[in-house]
């Protein structure tokens, strides 16, 4: 069953309530889904690329007519220490936080993570220079 046609089929919130076990194919990669390794009873993204649809407005309501490809941007921890991605829409611009499951691919999830250290706002060769400039003494203390 297509992802794109189940708030056709049950009443608003169902999805709240209810274990959501239907496979899907993504979108992005061509991967087929499938809820077992998931960890929870909520398959929300892709475990391979971790891209998702935009499909709802309130976790499981089905409410979005969006449709669009939710692309993984960065990753946080909650106050459990539970890591989350964030998902911002590729056609609208909508952002989500979706708890990671337990089969999510690793490598792409450290990728996410680090990527802003890998590219730095700023020249990293400026950095003595800037700290001077914060009224620092501009000496790095390792």
């Amino acid at each position: 069953m297509n992802r794109e046609n189940k708030r056709k089929q049950f009443d608003k919130g169902y999805y709240k309530k209810h274990p959501c076990t239907d496979s899907f194919t993504c979108k992005k990669c061509g991967r087929l889904v499938t809820a077992e390794g998931a960890g929870s009873n909520h398959r929300n993204h892709c475990p391979n690329c971790l891209t998702s649809l935009h499909l709802d407005i309130e976790p499981g309501d089905r409410a979005a007519n969006c449709g669009g490809l939710m692309e993984p941007v960065a990753v946080w921890i909650r106050k459990n220490g539970e890591w989350a991605i964030i998902h911002r829409c590729s056609r609208c611009g909508t952002f989500s936080s979706n708890r990671i499951a337990a089969d999510d691919n690793p490598m792409k999830l450290m990728s996410i993570a680090m990527k802003p250290l890998c590219s730095a706002p700023f020249p990293l060769e400026r950095l003595e220079e800037m700290t001077a400039c914060m009224a620092g003494d501009g000496t790095l203390h390792t």
